[in-house]
């Protein structure tokens, strides 16, 4: 993912599109800003990783803009938001995600919103990249409050 990554970067300069060479460029220096502060090897993981990270800052700053009514800026932070979300691998539908969280609520079997720690460190392996963590959280939240 990493060569394709410094792929696309060569490729949309060609192209002179400069809004996804920036939001790549951007990518690929935390990449190799986390590889070289953590001396971690550079792994699809890592770089999943920190475009989702990228992502989350993005909707963050969408929000402020919202507050700001800089149309500009949302436009194009959502554009940047399109471009990462293409590396990142196929998004789980809502029943699917559902369908993992009740199957590792069998294993866990929680008994309160206490475990909720237990769970998810059961489930973000499964679903980690896949689907918005703030959305499994809720969902979480709302199935332990039901017990």
């Amino acid at each position: 993912m990493y060569e394709k990554l410094k792929q696309d970067i060569v490729s949309s300069m060609k192209e002179k599109d400069t809004l996804k060479l920036q939001t790549l460029r951007g990518v690929k220096g935390e990449v190799d800003l986390e590889h070289i502060n953590k001396k971690i090897e550079i792994t699809d993981d890592l770089l999943i990783d920190v475009i989702s990270h990228q992502i989350k800052t993005r909707k963050e700053s969408i929000s402020e803009f919202e507050k700001g009514n800089r149309l500009d800026l949302i436009e194009k932070t959502n554009q940047e938001i399109e471009i990462l979300k293409t590396y990142l691998p196929c998004q789980l539908t809502s029943e699917e995600l559902i369908k993992i969280i009740d199957q590792v609520f069998l294993k866990v079997n929680p008994t309160s919103s206490k475990d909720m720690g237990l769970i998810m460190k059961e489930l973000t392996p499964l679903v980690k990249g896949k689907c918005d963590m703030k959305e499994v959280s809720l969902i979480i939240k709302d199935k332990l409050s039901s017990l």
